[in-house]
């Protein structure tokens, strides 16, 4: 299946829940190396975002997109809200003017949802960032979408390539943020951010019926 604008306000509502049900595990993972309020703020966020969608319908993808975009950045004015919240607004420019996310609008959401969070956030491939799981989504649709898969197969295929990637963020030493003043003792836990965007690719790819 295609998404339209029209199913955005049942995808935010699926990140919602997701969110809220994973609350206190990202709570703990975050809490490792970090301040401990990652699964307040993606929750708090995402249940803004889906409120703001249900609130006012969207009329295009990009719409719908910098709706929720800027909903997280408000309710959620965090290191990982702000980057969220940067990551749809991007993704909405790049939306402009598609009607129905097929494979390749898909692609370009999130190559841009990916270089957003990635210039926001200043950090490179291989610091144990989110940009670690969000790379390999990107790329990984975007080959899909070059060998004419369909939206669930390529956000399928993306899902996957996303749980090998924040897998192989268990070897990787922290170099960036809160997380790099632990080095040496952060190898060996999962990266909360990469846990995030497997989340959202997941949630994504159930949406799109894979």
């Amino acid at each position: 299946m295609t998404m339209n604008a029209s199913a955005l306000p049942g995808l935010f509502n699926r990140y919602r829940d997701r969110f809220a049900a994973e609350k206190q595990a990202l709570i703990e993972l975050d809490g490792k190396v970090g301040d401990s309020d990652l699964g307040l703020t993606m929750a708090k966020g995402f249940a803004a975002a889906a409120a703001a969608l249900e609130e006012k319908a969207p009329e295009t993808l990009a719409d719908g997109m910098k709706t929720a975009g800027a909903a997280i950045a408000k309710a959620a004015p965090s290191t990982m809200g702000t980057l969220m919240a940067t990551g749809f607004l991007r993704g909405a420019k790049a939306l402009d003017g598609a009607e129905v996310m097929d494979t390749a609008a898909l692609a370009d959401f999130w190559a841009a949802f990916r270089d957003g969070i990635a210039q926001r956030g200043k950090a490179q491939l291989g610091d144990k960032t989110v940009l670690d799981v969000l790379h390999p989504v990107a790329e990984t649709i975007a080959a899909q979408a070059q060998a004419g898969a369909s939206p669930a197969e390529a956000s399928h295929a993306a899902a996957q390539a996303a749980k090998e990637a924040l897998e192989a963020t268990k070897e990787m030493e922290a170099q960036h943020g809160k997380a790099a003043a632990f080095g040496e003792k952060s190898k060996g836990i999962q990266d909360a951010g990469g846990t995030v965007a497997c989340i959202l690719i997941e949630e994504t790819s159930a949406a799109l019926g894979a």
